[in-house]
């Protein structure tokens, strides 16, 4: 048996009747206009991973100056008030 009911002899007859169809020309550009894209897309992903990581890498910087401002804004009150 094969996949899921499906003999090696069976996918063979489908495999030629398909190459006779469209032709190995035809059937070579689909499969790489079909790796093309998978490969666009693995790298639209991993910029979309980098892009995340980099907004929050940036928002704690943020976060961590705000925190400096106002240490510093404290420190200079206390300085006028005495």
């Amino acid at each position: 048996m094969g996949f899921g009911g499906i003999s090696i002899w069976q996918l063979l007859i489908v495999l030629v009747i398909i190459i006779l169809l469209f032709g190995t020309k035809k059937l070579r550009s689909l499969g790489g206009d079909l790796g093309s894209a998978i490969k666009s897309f693995k790298q639209s992903v991993r910029e979309g991973e980098d892009s995340v990581a980099n907004d929050t890498d940036t928002d704690n910087t943020t976060i961590e100056q705000d925190d400096l401002t106002q240490e510093q804004a404290a420190t200079e009150k206390d300085k006028h008030t005495s």
